[in-house]
């Protein structure tokens, strides 16, 4: 459906012999590695979808500026106004989670939960404002001719892979609840 460009497959290592002088970390530490591999590949998911949103901002910006309606700019209307701005907004409060949780990741301090908030923060955000981006640009942000079509396909895997916006929000409450 999106990000086309990505080669997505099955791996099958059936039978597959690793020799110990191969293995990553200490033997029994599997999953804790893994699921260091999941915090990194949060904020990189995070990044993605804040990407796109920007993306999105971009072409929205750009569209109410050159569509006229009633002899005016969409730009000039405040339904388009107030979704622009919400854009902007959500992507700058994005990229202050996403360089936080990069920030303490850099640092080696804990950040499981704060990787999580920004993937679940970003991805949320990059659907909600491909959704918007299509409105704005109307019946041809619907069409390939555009590239709000394309962001809009784009962002949906970013609420799914590295962890679903639900798993995002256990991860959270878990870590608040302990």
């Amino acid at each position: 459906m999106g990000i086309r460009g990505s080669s997505t497959t099955s791996l099958f290592f059936d039978g597959c012999r690793v020799p110990a002088s191969n293995i990553l970390g200490k033997e029994g530490d599997g999953l804790k590695i893994a699921l260091s591999t999941l915090d990194g590949g949060r904020i990189g998911i995070a990044s993605q979808a804040t990407g796109i949103a920007m993306a999105c901002l971009d072409a929205s910006v750009k569209y109410a500026k050159e569509r006229k309606q009633f002899d005016r700019p969409i730009g000039d209307f405040q339904a388009i106004q107030w979704k622009i701005a919400e854009m902007a907004t959500d992507i700058d409060a994005a990229k202050l989670l996403i360089f936080r949780a990069a920030r303490m990741r850099d640092a080696g301090e804990p950040h499981t939960k704060e990787a999580s908030m920004a993937k679940l923060f970003a991805s949320t955000m990059a659907n909600r404002h491909a959704n918007q981006a299509v409105q704005i640009h109307g019946g041809v942000g619907y069409i390939k001719d555009f590239p709000v079509e394309r962001y809009f396909r784009d962002a949906k895997i970013t609420e799914i892979y590295e962890g679903t916006s639900e798993v995002q929000r256990i991860v959270v409450a878990r870590s608040l609840l302990k």
